[in-house]
């Protein structure tokens, strides 16, 4: 793939995930001030995940490198705009999530309730990895986005 190409694919990446986390935004009734802040962390993490991807990373890692860069912006907007973080970590984190593995382990699993003894173990197989994929992902997406709060938290002391 050449760069104007990779461009092109995260550019695009970057702006319907910013659309899906704006729409969310808008969803959860985010303060009208929150919403361009909502729809460019959105895009940057959904951006960022892509542009991993098209370098042969993994989902599940280019996920946890996505969302740690959603919640890092998340704090340092919430600080700025002083609002609480989840605003934006989780707009921007929606569009991150796995729906596509998760559909295809579910169908995957009913699947192997209508299937013979020969076809279920290669269904029961591929709804097991998805659903392992799934679950990988989720995972990713929640470390990234408390990554920076448990890495910055600011401990009151006990009296």
């Amino acid at each position: 793939m050449n760069l104007a190409d990779l461009i092109s694919v995260v550019l695009q990446d970057g702006l319907w995930s910013g659309i899906a986390a704006l729409g969310f935004a808008m969803l959860f009734n985010a303060p009208r001030r929150t919403l361009i802040a909502c729809a460019l962390i959105g895009a940057a993490g959904h951006a960022l995940r892509a542009f991993l991807m098209e370098f042969g990373i993994q989902i599940e890692a280019a996920t946890l490198v996505g969302a740690t860069l959603v919640g890092f912006a998340s704090v340092w907007h919430a600080r700025r705009l002083q609002v609480p973080s989840p605003i934006f970590a989780i707009c921007g984190a929606i569009p991150m999530v796995p729906g596509t593995f998760a559909y295809r382990a579910m169908i995957g699993f009913i699947q192997v309730t209508t299937s013979d003894i020969t076809t279920a173990p290669p269904l029961l197989a591929d709804a097991g990895i998805n659903f392992v994929k799934t679950a990988l992902i989720l995972s990713a997406i929640a470390v990234g986005i408390a990554a920076p709060t448990l890495l910055f938290r600011r401990r009151k002391p006990v009296v």
